[in-house]
């Protein structure tokens, strides 16, 4: 009988044995040469922690407030697309594991389940992720049905004009799944010869005109607050808190886009000075370990997103595959605090981590 995984990195390994190719290729692979698919996770690997001793840690705390909703830790679950590839029960068994664990959860505008199917299975808090497709009818379609569900913000995904060159997809002739959420209103069928139909289908629909004042139209169609994801540096997060955000998403979509993008956590500082406390932060991105979420807490992101190792435990275990990623992720974080002398959250600082950079000057 083979062990139980111990870290979220061997449900990778489950979930490519049990996933067909192209399948595992779709949630695994990133763009073009993969750079900055390496890098957001290696990237966490050249920032040291440094621990405080002698503290009273016999109680550790990892809850927190995000966009007034406690959860039991920093973490929300990234929308991520056609959960049903990876399990028949789809996004459902994602928001009831997340549910399970009292964190939020993004529901993608791609899911492969409805907003309905996903608002009735549980009673928890979920933002909804948008795009905005040319005809923009069929976005706000998506944010008032999101409304009228319970869902308590939209993340607005910035960063897809067009979808990146994801050469596996293209290989493999990546199949469009089936967007249930838009039958009946738009056509779901693209047929391709040339490679992925997902990507087809994402040349076809998706806006490559929207630009910041559209924000304005975004904000006009919903009463609930939206998040921007995909900010990559400071001038942008300043233009985000022009426009009204209420809060910045560090994102490179998974290293799904562009790239040679850097990875989010080595810009994540200056996003978090742009913004100077206007707006809370969030991170996505290569976090693999609760000592990840720890070092961006304390280069002051207010939560973190986790992607894919999310889609791998509900490939390998469906359900209760998310809860023990999760978990397992919230165990670590606890450790993570106790060993470095953080009784709460808002007890990691900037001086409990050191960047490379910082490290190498020490030395000079």
């Amino acid at each position: 009988m083979a062990s139980e995984p111990v870290n979220v990195n061997e449900f990778q390994e489950l979930a490519r044995k049990v996933l067909p190719k192209m399948y595992y290729d779709f949630f695994a692979g990133g763009a073009e040469d993969e750079y900055t698919l390496k890098e957001n996770v290696e990237a966490f690997h050249r920032i040291t922690i440094q621990p405080r001793i002698l503290v009273d840690v016999s109680r550790i705390d990892m809850s927190t407030v995000i966009l007034g909703h406690k959860t039991s830790a920093p973490i929300i679950l990234a929308p991520s697309s056609a959960h049903q590839l990876a399990h028949p029960e789809g996004e459902v068994a994602t928001a009831r594991g997340a549910a399970a664990c009292n964190v939020i959860m993004g529901l993608s505008f791609m899911s492969t389940c409805t907003v309905e199917e996903v608002a009735s299975s549980c009673n928890a808090v979920r933002f909804f992720q948008i795009y905005v497709f040319k005809k923009r009818d069929v976005t706000e379609f998506m944010v008032r049905r999101a409304e009228k569900n319970g869902f308590r913000a939209i993340i607005l995904t910035a960063d897809t004009p067009r979808l990146g060159r994801r050469e596996a997809d293209i290989k493999n002739k990546m199949i469009s799944f089936r967007l249930r959420n838009f039958e009946g209103f738009i056509s779901t069928d693209v047929v391709s010869d040339k490679g992925s139909n997902l990507a087809a289908y994402a040349e076809e629909t998706l806006d490559p005109s929207l630009c910041w004042k559209d924000i304005a139209w975004l904000k006009s169609i919903t009463k609930l607050p939206i998040l921007i994801k995909g900010v990559l540096n400071g001038e942008d997060a300043m233009k985000a808190i022009e426009a009204g955000v209420v809060g910045i998403i560090v994102s490179n979509h998974g290293a799904r886009q562009l790239d040679y993008s850097p990875a989010t956590i080595s810009v994540l500082e200056e996003v978090v000075q742009a913004v100077q406390g206007k707006v809370p932060v969030l991170l996505d991105g290569g976090i693999r370990r609760g000592t990840d979420i720890f070092k961006a807490l304390a280069l002051g992101a207010k939560a973190v997103m986790i992607g894919r190792p999310v889609i791998y435990g509900l490939a390998a275990k469906g359900e209760s595959g998310v809860k023990q990623v999760i978990e397992m992720l919230k165990n670590e974080l606890e450790l993570t605090m106790a060993l470095a002398g953080c009784c709460t959250v808002d007890d990691i600082t900037r001086s409990h981590v050191k960047t490379e950079k910082e490290r190498f000057l020490c030395k000079m």
